[in-house]
């Protein structure tokens, strides 16, 4: 018996898929699966989190509803995805709560700092909050910039420190015996994959998502997510370096680096999430698992409004509506930050994870055999 029916469930469809192996080309889930003949519950949440959620073996199986054998690879593994960022979340308490009411929470916690914003700003003088303020430190006529990173830098160490527990509990779980290959090609292969999304293609032929008519607009939605979210990262880095490294303060021209990359970033924030909604409401009845939106919608849409009230921020700042924007802005940060450990944002470190294990285990395969794998 296994921790969860899903499991249970996920063990009984491995087991006719290793018997049967048509998909084997169709991603890596199927070939990791073969490497086993039995599946404890630290194997399943591998292949699960090695799953792209493309679909194509619903498509091509033999064995699909309304077969008897019930095989539906993409719900179950999906199921168990989602259980696994419970599974492995820190501190653990905290994940059903999320899991339950995530986007709830999160646009809680984000009107929340964003009315204390505010607030702050019309305690110390209100007519602060909706003047107009211009140059280098404008930002900081509003809130000081100690206290704004007093209160955000806690909430992304938080974040920081949550998703490196889980993360070590779900290497833990997954990990091969000490004496398997590693190092660093096995690294390299999983950064290609992950960073091409290699398996998101049904061995070929694009994902499939409204139909069994396969196509590729999944890919480039999550390509535009995960490189607005890393341009972001990039703009909010350079800035940190430009304040501490070269004294030069903010806001800055929107030639410069900093507001360039955020731009960039932040049109990909708009398009890469707003597409995957779309993509999950439009995807097929039988290949979704519709009891599991709760984290995935409050990520992809704490994604879209940052970058929604970011690109407002930029556009509006030397106008009286940069204080409200400002503390709209920080709120739905806030908001995003405290729930990243416990949904969709740990989907690709988990992921990543098990792509580093699979690098490893074909290049154990190729090993024992004397070749490539």
């Amino acid at each position: 018996m296994h921790a969860t029916k899903a499991l249970d469930e996920a063990e009984r469809l491995m087991t006719v898929c290793n018997s049967c192996r048509y998909c084997e080309g169709l991603c890596a889930v199927f070939p990791a699966m073969e490497m086993r003949r039995a599946f404890p519950d630290g194997d399943l949440n591998y292949l699960a989190n090695l799953c792209h959620g493309c679909g194509a073996c619903y498509y091509d199986c033999q064995f699909s509803p309304p077969h008897e054998f019930n095989v539906n690879v993409p719900v179950n593994l999906a199921q168990v995805r989602a259980e696994s960022y419970q599974t492995y979340a820190w501190p653990r308490a905290f994940a059903p709560l999320f899991e339950r009411n995530g986007l709830a929470i999160s646009l809680i916690a984000a009107l929340s700092v964003a009315a204390f914003v505010a607030g702050f700003i019309a305690w110390n003088d209100a007519s602060v909050l909706f003047g107009t303020h211009v140059g280098p430190g404008a930002f900081y006529r509003l809130m000081p910039h100690n206290a704004m990173v007093l209160i955000f830098g806690a909430a992304f160490l938080y974040a920081i420190v949550a998703m490196i527990m889980g993360m070590v509990t779900f290497w833990r779980s997954i990990a091969l015996p000490i004496e398997a290959p590693g190092g660093i090609a096995a690294l390299w292969q999983a950064i290609k994959d992950a960073g091409q999304l290699r398996y998101l293609d049904g061995g070929g032929v694009g994902c499939f998502n409204d139909d069994d008519k396969p196509v590729d607009r999944r890919r480039l939605y999550h390509h535009l997510t995960f490189y607005g979210f890393m341009l972001c990262f990039a703009s909010t880095s350079v800035a940190t370096l430009y304040h501490y490294g070269l004294g030069r303060i903010a806001p800055y021209p929107w030639w410069d680096l900093p507001p360039l990359l955020g731009t960039i970033g932040g049109i990909g924030l708009l398009i890469g999430p707003a597409g995957l909604l779309a993509a999950k409401w439009r995807r097929d009845p039988e290949i979704r698992d519709p009891a599991r939106y709760g984290m995935e919608v409050a990520f992809l849409a704490m994604l879209f409004l940052t970058s929604l009230t970011g690109l407002a921020l930029l556009i509006l700042r030397a106008t009286p509506a940069m204080g409200g924007l400002l503390a709209i802005h920080l709120g739905v940060v806030f908001g995003l930050f405290i729930t990243m450990p416990y949904g969709k944002f740990v989907h690709g470190i988990y992921r990543f994870l098990a792509l580093v294990r699979y690098a490893r285990e074909r290049q154990a395969m190729a090993s024992s055999h004397g070749g490539a794998a």
